[in-house]
């Protein structure tokens, strides 16, 4: 099998009545290139939804124009057009031909366009796409516009594997030996039976190990058919986050007629061997190992580049995350695309894959500010009943070849009561946010519909699931279990999810004892950790969230959601620290500070600073995240004597009147002694800037698996410096200039800052900046970074042909 990746197209963000046919002109057309979000194109305005970050959606249409000849002989070939993912509502035409619609905005799809090419009158084949995002408030989050995810065409002989018709399975794991299953579903295309031999190489990327397995059939003529082939595999290289090992699944398709005439396709996968458990007692087991899920949970926007975010800038923000101690991300609340799970795979994330958001009826849909009534109430509810079927199976068929991925989560929050559905088991509802709502959208109110219904969709949803794929555990993510227990929302999930709810463990654990729990979603308190680590039978939890994302926004001019533990320049927080010292098992150390205020209860989500520059004599809390069993605080060259460890927060603290001297901690270890400090800031006198290298062990490894990066897409952080040169976090203005290059965006992390992300400036946050570049091939590019009042910052790019 072929396969052409279609990057280059022309677009238009107005609606074209005629740009359907063939021979439209799209000539004044902008030139595109896929991955491609127009929304993020746009400026920020007001008056779009708070929900989805106030960008803006409509109606854009995307053209291109393929060879025909460039692609070679088509004879007994079939042709394929393939898209990743259009958000939303794509309507596909082919030399004119429509295709056909496909409303969801995540599932990816397929068009045959043999037949279509039969009837050319040239050499072209013209691809015309209309993309309508009209309701803006269709989420609660911000999905992008557009062609977000890649496009390709897909060339097969006349026997070939059907799409997503490859599964591998391991029925049996252990040490010594592993027993893999591979199915293929074969399409015979040709007018005659024949004789088609499967011959499947599985090679370990890590020892080169190599197994071999082959069979031959009779497939009938225009037969679909499934052919299932098994292997033993002696001491397996087992994948798990800590050592991802995958294999690489090689099979040749091929046949050849009594004239001799072959025909021979080659298909590759990547995937792992490995064994897992979700059990009622005792949590999480993977390879027969109990391992605790350290997870965070996933939007897939980044900033500037909307939705259609390429592959190196995820790699810099995994990497964070693992060092942080992260083993798990929950992709919320939709599929993700392709090459995120890949990552996954490679870099060695576990993975619950989640399918929707909303069922049959609509949730409300914040516009003006994160609960501000009214509510709108758009978005994928409206096509759920006619094509639920399809969207589940394609996110289980297209990904049920990851390692990564150990559940399918059919909902998120599904269940929160009057948003939509109702029961009389409940006066009034509690839960996120609740008080501040209107008295009637917290009372019973019988004209809403009724949530003993969800428990009819939940089973539907379940039954399919274990029919597409019988490997994997199926969950939801329960926000009102105090009554969704009672409906009997829980009775077919093989693993139940618990968003917020920690204090009902316990109770249900005993009211349920076959059931294995998970926080699905969870706070970033330590009692909640703590409560997730310390009873046994509880697999894990999933933060909210691992990275800011836009939308979900509390009001202008916020347009993003601040519950990551990463900026979404994907620059670490104090939070980020605070959880490494938790999670992870490398020493850490990291100061924090916040002004000290007399009865004021401290909150887990309450910003501190990386700060030491107070009125003199001002009284401040000084936070410490370390895993060390033993630190010492100085000011100056004084020792602090009252520092204590507070285990309900989990971090070390201290009450300090500010002095102008350096704040200082050593954190004691067995083996070393780390360092960390705060110097009271001074003026802005430089600006550095680096570019960030993604490490060569990720690069080889992620080759390996054919997932290649883009080493002339240069990720730029800038950093403000005082006359010492040490790190302040000065606001200033910085201006970009790129010489053989593209400026592709600037993020600083700052979800108040409406600067447009096609502006070539943007002030710092907390002293950085982050930005993208994409170099020329062959040629340095040259970035100048202009700050008013200090010198100017010139970086030279080296860019390569190709990439690696």
């Amino acid at each position: 099998m072929e396969k052409r990746f279609l990057n280059e197209w022309r677009f238009s963000k107005q609606e074209e009545k005629e740009a359907w046919k063939k021979d439209f002109d799209d000539s004044i057309w902008e030139k595109v290139t896929i991955p491609h979000d127009w929304g993020v194109s746009y400026p920020f305005e007001k008056h779009f939804s708070s929900g989805t970050g106030y960008l803006s959606g409509g109606i854009g249409w995307y053209r291109t124009k393929q060879s025909l000849q460039e692609l070679g002989d088509l004879t007994n070939k079939v042709v394929k057009i393939h898209f990743e993912g259009v958000y939303k509502n794509a309507r596909v035409w082919i030399n004119g031909y429509h295709m056909g619609i496909r409303p969801s905005g995540y599932a990816s799809f397929y068009y045959d366009l043999t037949e279509i090419l039969t009837y050319n009158s040239d050499d072209s084949l013209l691809i015309s796409v209309r993309v309508e995002h009209t309701d803006l408030a269709d989420s609660r989050w911000y999905n992008g516009n557009g062609l977000t995810r890649p496009v390709s065409l897909e060339i097969h002989d006349s026997i070939y594997i059907d799409e997503y018709g490859t599964s591998f399975s391991t029925p049996s794991v252990t040490e010594g030996q592993a027993e893999i299953m591979i199915e293929h579903r074969l399409v015979n295309t040709l007018k005659q039976d024949r004789v088609v031999r499967i011959e499947q190489v599985l090679e370990s990327l890590q020892t080169e190990k190599v197994v071999n397995i082959s069979e031959e059939i009779q497939l009938n003529a225009g037969e679909r058919r499934t052919v299932t082939l098994k292997a033993k595999i002696e001491k397996p290289e087992l994948w798990s986050p800590e050592a991802p090992n995958l294999y690489h699944l090689r099979t040749k398709v091929s046949s050849q007629d009594a004239s001799l005439n072959r025909i021979e396709s080659v298909y590759n996968e990547y995937v792992g061997i490995r064994s897992f458990h979700f059990d009622a007692n005792e949590g999480f087991s993977l390879n027969g190992q109990q391992l605790k899920i350290k997870g965070v949970c996933l939007h897939e926007d980044a900033g500037s580049f909307g939705t259609a975010v390429p592959s190196e800038v995820w790699v810099r923000r995994l990497i964070k995350l693992k060092e942080m101690g992260t083993n798990a991300i929950r992709m919320a609340h939709n599929p993700h695309s392709f090459a995120l799970y890949r990552l996954c795979d490679t870099m060695g994330f576990l993975v619950f894959d989640e399918a929707f958001d909303e069922w049959e009826n609509p949730k409300n849909k914040w516009w003006q500010g994160h609960n501000v009534y009214p509510p709108k109430l758009e978005g994928a509810a409206e096509h759920f009943p006619t094509w639920y079927e399809k969207d589940l199976e394609n996110m289980i068929l297209r990904n049920r070849n990851h390692p990564s991925i150990i559940a399918w989560s059919i909902g998120n929050e599904i269940d929160y009561p009057n948003d939509p559905y109702a029961s009389p088991l409940f006066a009034e509802m509690t839960g996120n946010n609740d008080n501040s709502k209107p008295e009637a959208e917290r009372i019973y109110n019988p004209h809403r519909p009724d949530m003993r219904r969800l428990r009819t969709i939940a089973e539907k949803l379940v039954r399919l699931s274990k029919t597409l794929d019988p490997t994997r555990p199926v969950t939801l993510a329960a926000a009102f279990p105090e009554l969704s227990t009672k409906i009997g929302l829980i009775d077919h999930l093989d693993v139940v999810g618990y968003n917020y709810k920690e204090h009902l463990y316990e109770e249900d654990h005993r009211k349920f004892p076959d059931k294995p729990f998970i926080g699905s979603e969870n706070s970033h308190g330590f009692k909640e950790w703590q409560t997730a680590n310390t009873l046994p039978y509880i697999a894990g939890q999933f933060l909210w969230t691992g990275i800011d994302y836009l939308g979900e926004a509390h009001g202008w001019p916020i347009h993003g959601s601040g519950a990551g533990l990463l900026t979404l320049a994907g620059i670490e927080k104090p939070s980020y620290y605070k959880r490494k010292s938790w999670w992870s098992q490398e020493p850490t150390v990291y100061l924090t500070t916040i002004p000290y205020e007399k009865n004021k209860r401290r909150a887990e989500w309450e910003p501190t600073y990386r700060k030491w520059s107070y009125p003199a004599e001002q009284e401040i809390e000084v936070r410490c995240y370390t895993n060390a069993k033993e630190i010492r605080l100085k000011v100056g060259n004084l020792e602090v004597p009252d520092v204590r460890y507070d285990d309900t927060f989990g971090y070390y603290v201290a009450r300090i009147n500010y002095q102008p001297k350096t704040l200082s901690v050593e954190a004691v270890f067995e083996e070393t002694i780390l360092y960390d400090e705060i110097r009271p800031e001074a003026a802005p006198t430089a600006l550095v800037a680096m570019n960030y290298e993604i490490p060569q062990r990720w690069r080889e490894k992620l080759a390996a698996t054919d997932l290649t990066l883009n080493k002339n897409l240069h990720q730029i952080e800038c950093q403000v410096l005082d006359y010492a040169e040490n790190p302040i976090a000065a606001e200033v203005m910085v201006y970009l200039e790129v010489e053989n290059g593209t400026l592709l965006g600037l993020e600083n992390g700052d979800l108040a800052d409406t600067t447009a992300y096609t502006e070539s400036f943007r002030r710092t946050m907390q002293g950085k900046l982050l930005c993208f570049v994409a170099g020329e091939r062959k040629k340095e590019t040259v970035v100048t970074l202009r700050s008013p009042g200090l010198p100017d910052t010139r970086l030279i790019l080296e860019n390569r042909e190709g990439s690696t």
